[in-house]
């Protein structure tokens, strides 16, 4: 998979951000001897990898810091489906992808993006619902309802190796 640039570059510039990189949120990336790696995990909050729950606080952070700036309201339901393709993209990052490498969230006008980085090449696959005996499998289901929940979703190859996939949501 090769690597991809800006997918909404021109978006981006009018986005609120935030960014997991900066220092403003008490994210550290670095591999225990001082140094950043990018492909270490990342640490929030100074306690161990991240999980699904700091990508959805930092979606409702965000959806409610626009709220404040813009004054304009959120659907509850639609920021219930962002918090959920949030949750799906961390745990198969953890799950399938080696870690969650790095994350970001924005909320551009009526849509919140939420990117999820991971150590692995391999792109999301649908699996049969089904196994080889006709029984009921469990998992599999989170990819279909990323794609399903947001208007766009994008897969990008990093350069360092790994993958980036970013889903745009609706919240208003």
């Amino acid at each position: 998979m090769s690597p991809t640039a800006n997918h909404w570059s021109d978006r981006a510039k009018s986005a609120d951000r935030i960014d997991h990189s900066n220092g403003s949120d008490p994210v550290d990336r670095t591999d225990g001897t001082g140094r950043t790696d990018d492909r270490a995990p990342v640490h929030c909050h100074g306690h161990g990898p991240c999980r699904p729950s700091d990508v959805r606080s930092a979606i409702r952070r965000a959806v409610a810091g626009r709220g404040r700036t813009v004054g304009g309201p959120y659907d509850e339901e639609a920021l219930s489906d962002a918090l959920l393709v949030a949750s799906e993209l961390t745990t198969n990052a953890i799950l399938h992808g080696g870690g969650i490498t790095d994350y970001d969230v924005d909320v551009d006008g009526p849509a919140v993006r939420v990117s999820v980085s991971d150590r692995s090449d391999r792109l999301p696959v649908v699996s049969d619902p089904l196994d080889d005996q006709g029984r009921r499998r469990t998992g599999g289901r989170g990819w279909p309802i990323v794609c399903r929940l947001a208007c766009d979703v994008r897969v990008s190859g990093l350069p360092s190796g790994g993958k980036r996939i970013t889903a745009v949501v609706p919240v208003s």
